[in-house]
């Protein structure tokens, strides 16, 4: 299932893949930077956008940090992440956080290798599926792995975070 290595980049997560020996399929899109969202990147790789995960940065009301991964075609629910997060309030990043903070840029966060390891909340629908797709940590490449690999990889706590 994986790619030779020569033919596209390997990034922190997929290191981190291998690290694991977890089993993963990287796939190319074409990046508009006008169209970061997911319900794009599902068309462009060839999967319903329920199966492509999105990752968002936020924060509880204490100041901590955590990301919530969501199915592509849902929105997120802050009460339901703070309540998964036994906070009492949560609230996206802001966009200027999310750089410094991951080392990621927007369309291109994953939990993965992120560089700080904040804790990970996975909408309880991504064990619907066989596979699921999320962002391999740069625009334009998504992974392709199991739901319960994704969920040991970024040590990903289950919870119904969508609306």
């Amino acid at each position: 299932m994986k790619p030779p290595a020569q033919l596209k980049t390997k990034t922190n997560a997929a290191r981190l893949l291998d690290s694991l020996n977890i089993t993963y399929e990287l796939r190319t899109y074409e990046v508009d930077p006008e169209d970061l969202t997911a319900l794009s990147v599902a068309r462009k790789i060839g999967l319903p956008p329920e199966q492509v995960f999105k990752t968002l940065l936020a924060h509880t009301n204490d100041g901590e940090h955590l990301f919530a991964v969501i199915p592509g075609d849902a929105e997120l629910d802050l009460k339901k992440l703070a309540h998964a997060a036994n906070a009492k309030k949560a609230e996206l990043a802001s966009l200027k956080e999310v750089e410094p903070l991951t080392g990621y840029i927007r369309g291109g966060v994953t939990v993965m290798a992120a560089r700080k390891p904040f804790p990970a909340y996975a909408d309880e629908t991504i064990e619907l599926h066989d596979l699921i797709s999320i962002s391999a940590g740069q625009r334009g490449l998504q992974i392709l792995l199991s739901p319960a690999d994704y969920l040991r990889a970024a040590n990903a706590t289950l919870a119904d975070l969508t609306k």
